[in-house]
């Protein structure tokens, strides 16, 4: 029985120390999430968007945000879920809010400088919050897709309505009139948008 058990420690300890070693530390080959992005991906370009990819921000008082912006935009509700072309473009449809209760945008602005847009969503659950958001950009139409991330353990939000700001970066817009459609699940918000 002992040379059995001397046996074992003679291929873990080599195992676990070689395994330790060498063990790769990127996240693994998932191939259907992996064949779902690159479908996603080739189709967007095929179709001929833009895809952007920004953060967002929880301010502790997003109205003195709203206070410096300019030339506010006249938002109004539509029906809800993504544009018709987009939702015909994209692979699976993403997880969207259930609607906003304010936004405040610029409805004119240089293309040379950022973009910021102020929502206060409401989101289905308290498991999750808004980590950011993807930008779709084709000809004249903007589509702002609203991104959730899951909170860890048994965390909770504190309500289902989250202020969130999210910033377009400086020259991701040519100069010219744009159409913005920030995406909801059951009522989406939609504007007019000047880049000068």
């Amino acid at each position: 029985m002992k040379w059995v058990f001397v046996i074992i420690l003679a291929c873990i300890v080599p195992y676990t120390i070689l395994t330790l070693k060498y063990r790769k530390t990127a996240a693994p080959f998932q191939p259907y999430e992996d064949s779902k992005q690159r479908a996603n991906v080739i189709r967007l370009l095929d179709a001929g968007y833009q895809r952007i990819q920004v953060a967002a921000e929880r301010p502790a008082d997003p109205q003195v945000l709203v206070r410096t912006l300019r030339e506010l935009a006249v938002h109004s509700e539509v029906a809800g879920g993504l544009t018709e072309a987009l939702a015909a473009t994209l692979v699976e449809i993403p997880e969207l809010p259930l609607a906003f209760s304010t936004v405040a945008a610029s409805g004119a602005t240089s293309a040379q400088s950022a973009y910021p847009v102020v929502f206060t969503c409401k989101l289905g659950d308290q498991k999750h919050q808004l980590g950011g958001a993807e930008v779709f950009v084709r000809g004249e139409s903007v589509v702002i897709v609203p991104q959730f991330e899951p909170l860890s353990g048994e965390l909770t939000a504190r309500s289902k309505e989250s202020a969130v700001v999210i910033t377009l970066p400086a020259g991701a817009l040519k100069p010219g009139s744009y159409t913005v459609h920030l995406a909801g699940r059951d009522k989406s918000r939609q504007w007019k948008l000047e880049l000068r």
